[in-house]
């Protein structure tokens, strides 16, 4: 079966290619989550002041990978403490969200997200909430690290490496 997620790790281009690398992840899109203004430009969003999130569509096969795992993937890929920013990022279109569409998917982002907190012992920046809208980022923004390979990414290329291989090891 195939559901999806929305997660907001900073700049999408690096974000949408880690993805993109998990066993299972069966399509990511660059967006923009939960803003206040419709279909918004990248132009729009850049200026912060939309209340759109750089985020991605996740969408993943159940039978493969299960929302528990992309989750913990996804903690990996963030600094889950830091508000508004990822890297040399920074802005509210940066900030890290999960966004769902299915109430059903609450008790396992709960799961994942209490353990994270547990483990830091610290609150999180990460906000949790339903999605509100999703408008797919310009053509040029998908697949972005996959055409110009040297581009800017927060995300490091060791962390890609392991998204490769990390799905073997849980499916929930």
């Amino acid at each position: 079966m195939k559901k999806d997620i929305y997660l907001a790790a900073g700049c999408f281009w690096g974000a949408e290619h880690y993805f993109k690398q998990i066993r299972g992840v069966v399509a990511t899109e660059a967006g923009y989550a939960n803003g206040n203004i419709f279909h918004p430009t990248y132009e729009e969003v850049k200026t912060d002041c939309t209340g759109y999130a750089e985020a991605v569509h996740v969408i993943f096969d159940t039978e493969v990978i299960g929302l528990e795992r992309i989750l913990q993937l996804y903690f990996k890929a963030i600094d889950p403490l830091s508000v508004n920013r990822q890297g040399a990022d920074s802005g509210i279109r940066y900030r890290t969200g999960i966004y769902y569409t299915d109430p059903a998917d609450l008790p396992s982002i709960h799961n994942i997200y209490d353990r994270v907190s547990g483990e830091l012992k610290a609150p999180l920046a990460v906000e949790v909430k339903p999605l509100k809208n999703f408008y797919k980022a310009e053509e040029y923004h998908q697949d972005y690290l996959d055409k110009h390979p040297d581009g800017y990414c927060h995300i490091p290329k060791s962390l890609m490496e392991f998204a490769r291989t990390a799905s073997e090891v849980s499916n929930d």
